[in-house]
C-alpha cells in the first residue's frame, strides 16, 4: 500500500508492536452509502425498531438542526465462519443518547458514566451556589475547589474507557495519552467500531466515516464527505486497536 493509500485509510501506529496499522475504506463507502440512504428514508437513527417505539430524540431532525451534523461509521467484517458481518456507528452521544439499538456501544460502561457524572454534577452545582454568594479570598478557594472536582471527573471519566484490540489484550484510554487527553477521545466512530469487532471476535475488512446531516459552522465538516480518522483524538488509539487483526 502506498503512503497516500495509507493516508486515506484508519490508520495508527502501535508502540506496543512498533508498527503501523490500517484498514483501507474500500467497499465501506458503499455501505455507508447505503446506510445514509436508510436514514434519510426512516427519519431516524433508531430504524430498527418498530415505530410505535421510536425514540423521538433520535430523529433524523437533530442532526439537520441543532446539531448541524454528526459523524456516522460503517465497519466491513468477516465472523469465524467467513460470513460478511456489517457493524455501524454514531459519534459520541446522539442527542444526549449512548447507547441506540443496532449500533455499536461506547467505549465505557454507561452506567458507571451517568453514576459519575450525576454525583459530581451536584457537588460542583453546590459549589456555584456557594460562590454565588461569597467573595474574596473564600470566593477564589471555592473556585478552585470546583476547578479540582471537575478535573478529577474527566480523570474519572477517562479511566471508564475499556479499550480493546485484536490479540485480546485491554488498556484504559490514558494509557495512550502522555500530554492529557483531547475532548471526545475514544469516542468517534473508528475506536466505537473496532471495539465492538474486538468483543464479538470479528475480522475488520474496511472502515469508512461519513459527516451527514449538515456542514457544521467551520466548514470543518461538510455534509455527504468521508473522512479519515482524526489524527489527534484517533490515531493514537487506532494502531493498537488494529492490532492483531488476522488476514483472511
Amino acid at each position: 500500500m502506498s503512503v497516500k493509500d495509507i493516508e486515506s485509510a484508519c490508520s495508527g501506529y502501535c508502540h506496543f508492536c512498533g508498527k503501523t496499522h490500517y484498514l483501507e475504506q474500500d467497499r465501506a463507502k458503499e455501505y455507508c452509502l447505503e446506510l445514509m440512504k436508510t436514514l434519510e428514508k426512516q427519519g431516524r437513527i433508531d430504524f430498527d425498531l418498530p415505530d410505535q417505539k421510536a425514540d423521538p430524540r433520535l430523529s433524523l431532525d437533530y442532526i439537520k438542526g441543532e446539531a448541524g451534523g454528526q459523524m456516522f461509521g460503517v465497519l466491513e467484517c468477516l465472523d469465524e465462519n467467513s460470513r460478511p458481518v456489517i457493524l455501524k456507528a454514531f459519534s459520541g452521544q446522539y442527542n444526549g443518547v449512548w447507547i441506540v439499538e443496532g449500533w455499536v456501544p461506547p467505549l465505557l460502561d454507561v452506567e458507571k458514566f451517568d453514576e459519575l457524572v450525576n454525583n459530581v454534577d451536584k457537588q460542583i452545582k453546590n459549589l456555584g451556589k456557594r460562590i454565588d454568594g461569597s467573595d474574596g479570598f473564600e470566593r477564589q478557594k471555592l473556585r478552585e475547589e470546583r476547578k479540582k472536582l471537575s478535573q478529577g471527573l474527566m480523570k474519572e471519566i477517562h479511566a471508564l474507557y475499556r479499550v480493546r484490540n485484536f490479540r485480546s489484550e485491554l488498556k484504559s484510554l490514558p494509557d495512550f495519552f502522555e500530554k492529557g487527553i483531547p475532548t471526545g477521545a475514544g469516542d468517534c466512530c473508528a475506536p466505537k467500531l473496532l471495539n465492538a469487532a474486538a468483543e464479538q471476535k470479528l475480522t475488520p475488512k474496511s472502515l469508512a466515516e461519513i459527516y451527514w446531516g449538515g456542514t457544521n459552522r467551520s466548514c470543518s465538516r461538510m455534509q455527504g464527505t468521508f473522512y479519515t480518522a482524526c489524527a489527534e483524538k484517533c490515531q493514537p488509539i487506532l494502531g493498537f486497536m488494529l492490532c492483531g487483526i488476522r488476514q483472511q
